[in-house]
């Protein structure tokens, strides 16, 4: 697959504070790649970086296979985590300026409104003032002026802040679906679940330094420690409990189940397989819960920002 976007040894200072040291990403096409940190790790500024809002004191940013120009702009759509809305100009009026900015000439900006708004359910929107509207209402306004112009990357930050479940499930089914049609999406987020739903690939920044870059399924693999969550059905489980911590490393597990089972999280030796200790409860207990333990964005996040602070 070939890369949309490549950022090579990006740096950045304000003063005498480094907001990105060295930071080098690939994007690539049609992919939802997740950009993520903690508060201050300096993902805004590499994604204002990409906006050409500001610029790098040293590296390159490559799109769709030459250096980012200043015209590029009109290919990407960028959503704020600020949103920046004309709270008392007209929605109807507001969403038609700004698609004009980004090239589209007014008779094809209006077509492609009223083709969101009846999407969204929202025509009576119009001539409402933003003002008038909820941060949600606003929100969804918001995502429209984003997405207008068809571009061909979209970089949404905090997509779905402020909205509901219903209207979060809605835009997340939005942006699957730009993807369905060539979109490449960056998505900078703290809502690791919904890494987990929409991401394929993931950077995580911490402290200015790229910790983590890659395929997200490349990144459990790495992250993943040999663990299985077993329920047991025995009537010694006092006795199989001592002969598994005699041969593993052992500790309790919370799960739902409708037996009255023996709950572990059972971590291998290098020299033993899964098969191994399948075969080995087979002949100790009925086995009636048997899953890898693979760790979540939120247990990767967790783990390799502590390992580098």
């Amino acid at each position: 697959m070939s890369d949309l976007l490549v950022a090579e040894n990006i740096d950045k200072n304000f003063g005498v504070f480094k907001a990105l040291n060295d930071i080098s990403i690939r994007v690539p096409k049609g992919s939802i790649f997740g950009l993520l940190g903690p508060n201050g790790a300096g993902k805004t500024t590499l994604i204002r970086i990409i906006n050409q809002i500001t610029m790098p004191d040293k590296g390159i940013i490559y799109f769709d296979d030459k250096k980012l120009q200043p015209d590029d702009v009109h290919y990407i759509g960028y959503l704020p985590e600020e949103r920046g809305l004309y709270k008392r100009m007209k929605v109807g009026e507001q969403a038609l300026y700004l698609a004009q900015l980004k090239g589209l000439s007014g008779s094809e900006a209006k077509k492609r409104i009223q083709y969101w708004f009846d999407k969204f359910e929202i025509g009576s929107w119009w001539n409402k003032k933003v003002e008038e509207l909820s941060k949600g209402m606003a929100q969804k306004i918001q995502f429209i002026i984003t997405v207008l112009h068809e571009p061909k990357l979209l970089i949404f930050d905090e997509p779905f802040s402020g909205f509901d479940p219903i209207n979060a499930n809605l835009i997340k089914e939005e942006i699957l679906d730009l993807q369905k049609k060539g979109s490449t999406i960056i998505f900078s987020t703290h809502r690791m679940e919904s890494v987990e739903e929409l991401c394929e690939y993931i950077a995580l920044i911490h402290q200015s330094n790229l910790v983590l870059e890659g395929k997200l399924t490349d990144i459990k693999n790495r992250y993943k420690t040999n663990s299985f969550e077993v329920g047991l059905v025995t009537n010694k489980k006092d006795q199989l409990l001592l002969e598994l911590k005699e041969r593993f490393e052992v500790s309790n597990a919370s799960f739902k189940s409708l037996e009255d089972d023996l709950k572990l999280n059972i971590c291998l030796k290098k020299e033993d397989s899964s098969g191994d200790l399948i075969k080995y409860l087979n002949s100790k207990a009925n086995i009636n819960h048997y899953v890898e333990i693979i760790p979540s964005a939120s247990d990767i996040f967790i783990q390799a920002v502590r390992q580098n602070s």
